[in-house]
């Protein structure tokens, strides 16, 4: 009989995998690449439930004793901290980017049931949902709780803070550069899920034109057409606009489906960022 793993319960082993640093059996140690990654549970008086938080330090981190790294924060850490997280390797390998803390925040399951709250901490409010609207509570949690935690706790810059975010997460990454642009110095969005709540993401909510950050999106040219054709129209809009309070670099990328996308959107957001 064929047994079909669903790819949640493979991401949740991951994450646990990950959380249990130094487990008996050795199997996260023979991962080079997300081994000796820490574990944070965030209880969020703000949310009123946890999060799970994994830090990756660089290779070189004990061996700094006074030096910053930038902290690039993904959202949906619990699906995609071990594929970026291993990923940078390589990307440090070549030299592509620097020395950074990879910080995965996750939920601990892939559904609303198990206490995945991204449909409702990721978005903006829409007419067509109304469990959706969370964003700016969220964005509290990441100011007040997550950051702190994180530059307390490790040699983070807080000049240099990044945020990745795929669908979903894509659509909180423009949230928080729309409405606060000075929170986080780099942002990537890929394919940025803008199809309930497109006129919101289209209007001008910051308050400063001077944060001087900096704003990567990206685009699969083989999206699904309810998530392309709304990002399209976010690259078409924003292009055209004057005094942004971020340098924007907005693109498609050619062969790529919705999910595809999260490697190169991540390789090509991180190389032009430090660029």
């Amino acid at each position: 009989m064929r047994v079909i793993i669903p790819r949640s319960f493979i991401a949740t082993v991951l994450l646990l995998f990950t959380i249990n640093a130094y487990s008996a059996d050795g199997v996260l140690e023979s991962l080079q690449s997300i081994n000796q990654s820490q574990y944070h549970q965030l209880e969020s008086s703000i949310l009123g439930r946890a999060l799970h938080i994994v830090v990756k330090l660089p290779a070189d981190y004990s061996e700094t004793k006074r030096k910053q790294y930038p902290a690039i924060y993904l959202l949906d850490g619990g699906e995609i901290f071990p594929t970026l997280a291993g990923y940078y390797n390589y990307l440090r390998n070549q030299k592509a980017v620097p020395e950074a803390i990879i910080v995965g925040i996750s939920y601990g399951s892939s559904d609303f049931e198990g206490g995945n709250y991204r449909s409702t901490d990721y978005t903006a409010p829409t007419d067509q949902r109304e469990y959706w609207g969370g964003a700016s509570v969220f964005q509290r949690v990441l100011k007040q709780e997550l950051l702190p935690l994180i530059e307390s706790t490790y040699r983070a810059d807080a000049g240099k803070r990044v945020i990745f975010g795929q669908s979903l997460g894509g659509q909180f990454v423009l949230y928080t550069a729309l409405t606060e642009p000075g929170l986080f110095w780099g942002h990537i969005a890929s394919n940025p899920a803008l199809h309930r709540n497109l006129a919101f993401f289209q209007q001008r909510h910051w308050d400063t034109q001077n944060s001087k950050s900096r704003l990567f999106v990206a685009s699969a040219s083989r999206d699904e057409t309810r998530f392309r054709k709304p990002a399209v129209a976010w690259i078409n809009h924003w292009s055209q606009q004057n005094q942004l309070p971020w340098n924007l670099k907005a693109i498609t990328i050619e062969g790529y489906g919705h999910f595809s996308l999260l490697p190169a959107s991540f390789r090509q957001g991180m190389i032009w960022l430090f660029d």
